[in-house]
């Protein structure tokens, strides 16, 4: 059973920083890209950052470039997303997925991503 989990979500005030982390279970992690989505409510969930399974290639939606960055440890099973000069409007619920396709490349299609996991709340203060 592939199973993710989120975790370092939270209150922040407009400016700072957090880092979110997807520990991956149940899958070769390896092998597979990964992708951070966001939703707030009314709004369809949008693709913040993916990762191709090997590391090299990553997408980044242009509201977040220059802020964010992903990464993966594949020895610990986990992607991250660092999340800097944190603005109001990055509120929302942040949910990371797995790619389907093995050894598949970074993408912003969210029917690439077949796991999900429950979402972490972040919260930007103006």
């Amino acid at each position: 059973q592939v199973q993710l989990v989120e975790s370092g979500g939270g209150l922040v005030q407009a400016g700072g920083s957090l880092r979110l982390s997807c520990a991956v279970s149940g899958r070769t992690f390896s092998n597979y890209a990964m992708g951070w989505f966001r939703q707030t409510p009314g709004k369809e969930r949008e693709c913040v950052t993916s990762i191709s399974w090997s590391g090299l290639t990553k997408y980044y939606a242009d509201s977040v470039k220059g802020r964010f960055t992903i990464s993966r440890d594949n020895a610990k099973n986990t992607v991250y997303l660092q999340m800097n000069s944190l603005k109001p409007e990055d509120t929302a619920v942040y949910y990371c997925a797995i790619g389907r396709r093995y050894n598949g490349g970074s993408s912003y299609d969210s029917t690439e991503y077949d796991y999900w996991g429950r979402g972490t709340h972040v919260t930007v203060s103006s």
